[in-house]
């Protein structure tokens, strides 16, 4: 079962009391993009296997969204931070390093 924290209200809380939100980080266009750009933003979402930032609401406690950074093999979790962030805080850049070593950070994940 994944367990997650919630950076807001510190609740370690399963997956039962959470809602997933889909890929976080993403893109968002406005008005004046491509018909393709917009497409892109609305369907083509990355379902990688390995590591992995998603969105996610603790539903069924504080309602806030946070993101997680997680391993989709291993069901490894790196650490939660607020879905405000435009990166990944360092502690938990940190510990994906550590299991990940090449890896490093694009804005555009």
């Amino acid at each position: 079962m994944l367990t997650l924290t919630c950076p807001y209200c510190g609740v370690k809380a399963d997956e039962t009391e959470l809602s997933p939100g889909g890929e976080a980080h993403l893109k968002r266009f406005g008005p004046g993009a491509s018909e393709d750009d917009f497409h892109d933003y609305l369907f083509s979402r990355k379902n990688p296997r390995g590591l992995h930032f998603e969105r996610w609401r603790h539903s069924y406690g504080c309602g806030k969204w946070f993101h997680a950074a997680r391993d989709t093999m291993t069901l490894q979790v790196f650490g939660t931070y607020p879905a405000q962030s435009y990166a990944p805080p360092k502690d938990i850049v940190k510990a994906i390093k550590k299991s990940h070593p090449d890896w490093t950070w694009e804005a555009s994940e």
